[in-house]
């Protein structure tokens, strides 16, 4: 009798054991699952990406790329940029309140522009802009230098914007010999140029751009130029590049303060640390 109890006791502990095996063992499954959705939610596609035509893969590798960046929380909680786009010009970018502030030495021209209202100031040649034709010029000069130099900068960051496709073109090797795999991106009515078409290397290992090939339409099969992207470094809480081969981005700076003024007149100048 004794013995019949301690195996029926015995067997009711195996099984109790088991269920809580198997219950813990679906409750990592849950928590995988969950947090899997979470990290794929962290990275949000901004309204109006054409996700419908765009490769699940893509996509999965552009969340990739977010996290080798610094993730989509410290990208969206970084506000001020400041670089030189190709010794050319200066710019400091507000990514909150869409402000920018650009100067041009060689022009004697400063720009103050909120890339979202495109109005502004500017001062050309020592003097203030008063003209409305010829200050409206400028501020539409002002949101193209913008467009286009801001993405030279943070495009990684820009995979999944408003009006982009995303396609998953297969497995590639850069110029630089490393495996990486390649995405083309495609335009809809958005930016100064939606015609344009590029090609982004990823770096299988890193999974950080290592190059982008540049096409004047989305329709041509020979790339105009292909530049690479090397030299990341930490700024901030994120990661960016500044080398693009023959060309460079210099004086790249995160802020998450500056001076009082920068965006409102022209007496205080782009600051740096």
């Amino acid at each position: 009798m004794q013995s019949s109890t301690y195996s029926s006791l015995l067997f009711t502990f195996v099984l109790c054991f088991l269920l809580m095996a198997c219950q813990t063992n679906n409750s990592q499954d849950t928590s995988k699952t969950q947090a899997s959705a979470t990290s794929n939610a962290s990275y949000p596609a901004a309204k109006g990406f054409n996700k419908a035509e765009s490769d699940a893969k893509a996509i999965e590798i552009a969340d990739s790329v977010m996290t080798a960046m610094g993730g989509w929380k410290n990208w969206s909680d970084t506000r001020y940029i400041k670089w030189n786009f190709f010794g050319r010009r200066t710019l400091l970018w507000d990514k909150l309140a869409g402000n920018v502030r650009i100067e041009v030495p060689a022009d004697s021209l400063q720009l103050l522009v909120n890339v979202q209202t495109k109005e502004g100031k500017a001062m050309e040649k020592g003097m203030e802009v008063s003209d409305s034709t010829r200050l409206k010029e400028l501020m539409q000069q002002a949101y193209k230098i913008w467009v286009n130099d801001s993405y030279w900068l943070v495009m990684p960051f820009k995979l999944k914007d408003s009006g982009v496709t995303l396609k998953y073109i297969g497995e590639g090797v850069s110029q630089d010999e490393k495996e990486a795999e390649v995405l083309q991106l495609t335009f809809n009515e958005v930016g100064v140029t939606p015609e344009n078409k590029y090609l982004v290397s990823v770096d299988k290992a890193s999974n950080l751009v290592s190059e982008w090939s540049f096409y004047a339409k989305a329709s041509d099969d020979t790339a105009r130029f292909t530049t690479p992207w090397k030299d990341y470094q930490p700024h901030g809480k994120i990661l960016l590049s500044g080398d693009r081969g023959k060309n460079k981005l210099s004086d790249i700076e995160v802020f998450e303060e500056i001076p009082a003024g920068v965006f409102e007149g022209f007496e205080v100048g782009i600051p740096s640390s």
